[in-house]
């Protein structure tokens, strides 16, 4: 993977922008993780989600204890984008065979690995740190082998739908997703690695 740590500078086409930098998050960053995933998660909802079902997925999937394990997982790898040295997005990688049957049925690559999560704080978007973050998780999950990424984004979702055709992936298929007690249609989207 490319040291992006050694990148940390203002874009160029924006000289006024603060520098930031990318690298693998480790075990002392679960809390930062967890702050940032509470506070982006709600975003990638669809708008009419219930709110009391958004925190209860917060409560429990992206907590300080959650992320942790996530952490210490070997079969996981989360990517931290930091503007100014403070934690501004994240993004996990899920190495292995997907588990959902409809993702089975239209992901026919392998190996194959799940980009699960890419947020970045709303103030910093636009600044190409999710840009950063996803070519970081291509680069590892290339480094390990890996021939196809393929992530679930919310149909409704239009932004992060724009967003995943830009940095090339495409839509294979369709998946569900709970949130609190109701599913969600997602897209099953993949890029090819190699």
């Amino acid at each position: 993977m490319t040291d992006t740590n050694a990148n940390a500078v203002p874009r160029a086409d924006a000289p006024d922008s603060p520098s930031f930098s990318v690298r693998r998050a480790g075990a002392g960053d679960a809390g930062a993780l967890a702050a940032v995933a509470a506070a982006t998660f709600p975003l990638a909802c669809p708008p009419d989600a219930k709110p009391e079902a958004i925190q209860d997925f917060i409560a429990h999937h992206l907590t300080e204890t959650s992320f942790d394990g996530y952490l210490a997982d070997p079969a996981r790898e989360l990517y931290l984008v930091e503007v100014d040295s403070v934690p501004a997005g994240y993004t996990m990688l899920v190495f292995g065979e997907p588990t959902d049957p409809d993702v089975l049925a239209v992901v026919t690559a392998r190996p194959v690995a799940e980009l699960s999560k890419v947020y970045v704080l709303p103030e910093h978007h636009g600044l190409g740190l999710a840009q950063t973050l996803v070519a970081a998780s291509i680069d590892a999950a290339a480094a390990r082998g890996v021939k196809a990424l393929w992530l679930g984004v919310n149909e409704h979702n239009a932004k992060a739908n724009r967003f995943y055709e830009k940095v090339g992936f495409v839509t294979v298929g369709k998946k569900k997703f709970l949130v609190g007690q109701r599913w969600e249609d997602d897209f099953v989207k993949v890029r090819v690695l190699a």
